[in-house]
């Protein structure tokens, strides 16, 4: 009779070999069921299914058959036909959660992972092997570190204009504070988005960011101004302190973040069938609610440190604005964009000749000019010849493009019977013979 090959687990060599001693007499009953930690009656039916049927009583009965706690194939049939038709390129966590949210298919993110690897819509990550960073601890409460960054994006996945989504989040907590898509990353984004973030929550004690112009001056040698940009002017004028982070790893917090809003929110968009920045924007307090009800972290210290002191609309509204220093000449003129602003006052205001004031733009492009700290009424004169626009590298690419719709030229073509096309040329028409007369 050939030999049976039986397979025991580590815990049945064990129980094999106490029961052997026991059976050898070298141990009794209660020590070999306080060794097990089973109680001595158990001990006493081992010993006796041991001598019955051998080493084969130890094994699990269960091993090589198919588990009690399977999902039943035609649950797994459903989900497996809902996320190809639905959701083929989410991630388990996300499919997963959609699944109940939807439709009401609650299954373990380890069973979507499973289903989606056999079906081929999911391919198991390898480890990278990285260099380790340093991990820097949160702070302590809420409002005292936030974090800025922008994330240009395919958002609406070609069903709207490529964009920019303009992000805030709190270090001790990972909150979402503000989000808001723009065109492109640029000054007054992030102050429509500051301005909002302000009056909700209150001011932080620093923003955290990157080196970009918008956030801090780079050039060596700054020809002019106060060695602040119109982003860190506003910040020290509103008491918060401005950080700028020597490398995307220091401010890992707001990077990780942007990563997940470019898995997540760009599928929640499309789910809610929005293609445009109006609408998107509309969408996000919503899915900012959700989003942190799921991934808030607790602060170590339950304090908000967010100061709820603002000034009043009219000096926010200044604050938040493109500020220039210009010269006033002697006819109380100022030249700002390609226009003259002529101060209206109804005396000789002498000391004002050869002054500086301030011009401040807002987002609605209203200028309003600050000498003294007091607005002064103006008249707009324009100037007549046009300059050329000066812009960012951010916005570069969307000028360019507004400049040809289509791919085609502006330029006007005449009709075919315009009198322009019957001139005469000189190259196709003869040449013509004068001929003079001797007198």
């Amino acid at each position: 009779m050939p030999e049976e090959m039986l397979t025991l687990s580590q815990k049945e060599l064990t129980r094999f070999e106490v029961l052997e001693k026991l059976i050898r007499k070298e141990m009794k009953q209660a020590a070999a069921a306080e060794i097990l930690g089973l109680s001595t009656r158990q001990i006493k039916r081992l010993k006796q299914a041991y001598k019955r049927d051998g080493a084969a009583a130890l094994s699990s009965k269960r091993r090589g058959k198919p588990s009690n706690h399977q999902l039943d194939k035609a649950l797994k049939r459903q989900a497996i036909d809902l996320i190809k038709s639905h959701y083929p390129d989410f991630g388990p966590t996300l499919a997963c959660e959609k699944l109940l949210e939807r439709h009401q298919l609650k299954l373990s993110k380890e069973s979507i992972r499973q289903l989606m690897m056999q079906a081929g819509l999911w391919r198991g990550k390898q480890r990278k092997s990285v260099t380790a960073q340093p991990q820097r601890q949160r702070r302590e409460a809420l409002g005292e570190l936030v974090q800025a960054d922008g994330s240009p994006h395919a958002w609406f996945e070609g069903r709207g204009d490529y964009c920019c989504l303009l992000v805030i989040i709190d270090d001790a907590t990972s909150k979402l504070l503000g989000l808001r898509f723009e065109p492109t990353e640029t000054t007054q984004g992030y102050f429509r988005l500051f301005k909002t973030y302000l009056k909700a929550s209150g001011r932080p004690l620093a923003c955290y960011h990157d080196k970009h112009g918008i956030f801090q001056v780079n050039a060596k040698e700054p020809g002019s101004g106060e060695g602040l940009t119109q982003f860190g002017r506003a910040m020290n004028e509103l008491g918060i302190e401005s950080i700028s982070a020597n490398t995307p790893q220091a401010k890992g917090r707001v990077e990780r973040v942007n990563k997940t809003l470019q898995d997540r929110l760009v599928k929640e968009l499309r789910l809610q069938g929005i293609s445009d920045i109006d609408s998107a924007n509309v969408f996000l307090p919503q899915f900012i609610a959700q989003f942190n009800q799921k991934f808030e972290a607790a602060p170590r210290n339950e304090m908000d440190a967010h100061r709820q002191t603002l000034p009043d609309d009219t000096t926010l509204e200044l604050i938040f604005s493109e500020q220039h220093t210009r010269g006033i000449s002697k006819n109380l003129e100022v030249r700002y964009d390609n226009k003259i602003y002529q101060i209206q006052t109804h005396t000789q205001s002498y000391t004002m000749r050869g002054a500086k004031l301030t011009v401040c733009e807002d987002s609605q492009s209203r200028i309003t000019l600050l000498y003294k700290h007091k607005q002064l009424p103006y008249k707009v004169l324009e100037i007549p010849n046009k300059l050329s626009k000066v812009a960012s590298s951010k916005d570069i690419n969307c000028l360019v493009d507004a400049c040809k719709p289509d791919g085609r030229s502006k330029g006007h073509k005449p009709a075919k019977d315009h009198p322009w096309r019957n001139y005469p040329n000189p190259q196709t028409q003869p040449a013509q013979t004068t001929t003079s007369t001797a007198i």
